[in-house]
């Protein structure tokens, strides 16, 4: 595809899924009237494609996602390779033995940013710092936020989103690496694969 601007909206959808066109302007750096163009030869395509998302009263708005195709548009290859990988290990293991795996893979994980750190002698915010570290490097979009006490733990985009429509499975890997730091199980409250834009965890402080 050899536009630019289309080549950057994809690119954004890859790494941010369900934006809408506002949001799309944003990122790709022109006004949203000129995104709009973009996006509506893009659908038309067959490279992404629109839902409607209401949010209170007024009239719902578009948000926009990728199909397999316009996924077509990426190096598949390690994709591949990991869903069929995946598939392997969905058949000739048992569902807890394949949480296991992953729960290992997100220790792992934790070790090897927390190294000689003792997470007992860190406070919350301390290693909730470190979590978010962890999950940037994993590749994940992540903001902390506080609210009376609270925080929350919020993925604007999931390495694994496309891995995760398949293997829903893979979500233990954040889940683990978020209890690990804040040694505290969080509570979900969004998620990309359920049709929501970001993934969000509810980490009590109390």
């Amino acid at each position: 595809m050899s536009n630019n601007t289309r080549s950057r909206v994809l690119r954004t959808l890859l790494l941010n899924q369900r934006r809408t066109v506002n949001e799309l302007a944003e990122s790709v750096g022109i006004n949203p009237i000129s995104v709009r163009h973009h996006v509506n030869k893009l659908e038309a395509e067959g490279y992404i494609e629109s839902t409607e998302e209401r949010h209170g009263i007024g009239r719902p708005h578009l948000v926009y996602s990728l199909t397999k195709k316009g996924m077509e548009q990426f190096p598949q290859r390690y994709l591949q390779l990991t869903l069929r990988l995946l598939e392997q290990l969905k058949t000739n293991l048992s569902e807890q033995s394949l949480g296991e795996i992953f729960r290992e893979v997100a220790g792992g994980i934790a070790s090897d940013i927390t190294g000689s750190v003792n997470l007992k002698d860190l406070d919350l915010q301390e290693r909730l710092d470190l979590l978010q570290q962890a999950l940037s490097e994993e590749g994940f979009m992540v903001n902390l936020e506080e609210e009376d006490g609270n925080y929350y733990i919020v993925e604007a985009s999931c390495p694994y989103h496309h891995v995760g429509e398949d293997y829903p499975e893979i979500c233990v890997v954040d889940m683990e690496l978020i209890t690990h730091f804040a040694a505290t199980t969080p509570e979900r409250v969004e998620c990309i694969l359920e049709g929501d834009k970001q993934c969000k965890y509810l980490i009590r402080s109390k």
